[in-house]
């Protein structure tokens, strides 16, 4: 039995591993220890602490303060860890106490593992590559963590960023679709005045694009890193030649605008920028929420409901109603951006309970903010693919509406005065006639005249519509 497991031992005492393990006992009595989420570390932020890994043995080498032929191990083994590989070895839970500490000894554990198995040696033999004095050389989870923390942050970003841009595109060809189906507009879930349906999409579209330029921005107070830092933001037992050489290295291994944080120690105690970046995801967030709530008003029906436009039929909407369709893409982007709302609050929490020199809830920050991210582009794609490019307009839905709305009576309003016009509105919505017919027949205008003060160039852009003044009533 003793065959397929190995013995480590730690200042606490001695542990069997499975002989195969990549990760050893610090990662072992993590797991354990913290077995509370079902939600592991998130896989952004440990490719991250890997690319840190092969930034610092490549400077450690440069410096002669690490021996080639383990730090080569190291970076090789880094690398692999940073394009997505062993993911299976990364066991601890993403809400975990110590700062980090056992996400940094998981990752430690299992690049001097994989260094070892480059090196021809065993599993767990650490005198030939050692996750501490090797893999954590000139380091600490306290400058490791929060620099990772901030690279997994600017790739999520990225992607969320170009989320936001497939939907602006989206909502913006549908813009240019629909900019000649002219409808009711509603206020206070009221009858207003005409708008297009193109204007609609035109406002989502903006929407989005705000939320798109925010994220961009943000992404420079990402990248000041405290990397060297060490501890507590003094760079104790980090060479000052390897503050500066790793940094540089780090941007080239990144592709990342990536700079030092001018006052290390700041970089080390302070998180806020987690909540800014926070604040902006859940505006994004938002804007999520009430695009998907308007597609899902202005779907309802189809015939009893709105029915202004068809979304795509997905599938099956009940189980005992035949025939029904959800709007399950409007749905699931709604419950996606309520979740980030919820992460945001305690991304707030876990900044402001920050002491002294470290936040020791950092954990929570990234268990929050990266899957936020993450979810919400994914969401955002989705609704743009499966939903926004297939929508299609119902313009005698829209018509029928309109020409039902008290709303077309200020379209009038300017040539037969504001009393006048409030009459007619009575009238309408007294009798049920339709707007178009009570105008009609209090002789105002002739059919024609009416037509042309509706058409959508007319109703829908700035000043009065139409050119001479209308009789009066005898």
């Amino acid at each position: 039995m003793d065959l397929e497991y190995r013995t480590e031992q730690d200042v606490i005492g001695t542990r069997k591993l499975p002989i195969n393990a990549y990760y050893g006992i610090h990662t072992l009595r993590a797991a354990e220890n913290f077995n509370v989420s079902s939600q592991l570390v998130h896989p952004e932020l440990v490719k991250a602490m890997a690319v840190v890994k092969q930034a610092a043995a490549e400077t450690n080498i440069s410096l002669g303060k690490l021996d080639p032929q383990i730090g080569n191990a190291i970076f090789q083994a880094a690398m692999e860890v940073a394009e997505g590989q062993m993911t299976e070895q990364f066991i601890v839970d993403a809400l975990q106490g110590g700062a980090g500490t056992s996400t940094n000894m998981n990752v430690n554990e299992v690049i001097a593992n994989r260094a070892i198995e480059i090196l021809g040696g065993k599993k767990g033999d650490y005198d030939l590559v050692h996750p501490i004095n090797h893999v954590n050389m000139s380091q600490s989870t306290n400058d490791v963590y929060p620099t990772a923390l901030r690279i997994a942050a600017i790739r999520l970003l990225v992607h969320l960023s170009t989320a936001c841009a497939t939907l602006q595109g989206a909502l913006q060809a549908k813009e240019a679709e629909f900019a000649g189906v002219l409808k009711v507009g509603r206020t206070e879930m009221q009858d207003a005045v005409p708008i297009t349906l193109g204007q609609e999409f035109s406002a989502w579209a903006e929407a989005i694009a705000r939320d798109r330029w925010r994220l961009y921005k943000v992404e420079e107070r990402l990248r000041q890193i405290n990397l060297g830092g060490t501890a507590v933001g003094t760079g104790l037992n980090a060479e000052r030649k390897y503050i500066y050489s790793v940094i540089e290295r780090l941007r080239a291994l990144t592709g990342l605008g990536l700079a030092r944080n001018e006052n290390m120690i700041d970089g080390t105690q302070n998180a806020d920028v987690f909540v800014e970046v926070s604040g902006l995801v859940k505006a994004c967030a938002a804007s999520l929420v009430k695009i998907a709530g308007d597609l899902r008003l202005l779907s309802s029906g189809p015939r009893a409901g709105f029915g202004e436009i068809r979304l795509p039929d997905l599938q099956a909407g009940s189980s005992i109603m035949p025939g029904k369709v959800n709007p399950v893409m409007p749905e699931m982007a709604t419950q996606v951006a309520y979740q980030a709302m919820a992460q945001d609050l305690a991304i707030t929490l876990a900044v402001q309970a920050g002491q002294l020199e470290l936040n020791a809830f950092l954990p929570l920050v990234a268990a929050n903010l990266l899957p936020a991210m993450e979810s919400l582009s994914k969401a955002m794609l989705l609704l743009a693919e499966r939903c926004i490019k297939g929508i299609e307009a119902v313009p005698d839905k829209c018509l029928e509406h309109l020409h039902n709305s008290v709303g077309i009576i200020t379209v009038i309003s300017p040539h037969v005065g504001y009393d006048i016009a409030s009459e007619l509105a009575k009238k309408a919505l007294r009798t049920g006639k339709p707007v178009r017919e009570v105008i009609l027949e209090a002789g105002l205008f002739t059919g024609e005249e009416l037509d042309q003060l509706l058409r959508p160039e007319e109703v829908t852009r700035p000043g009065i519509a139409g050119t001479r003044k209308k009789k009066q009533p005898s």
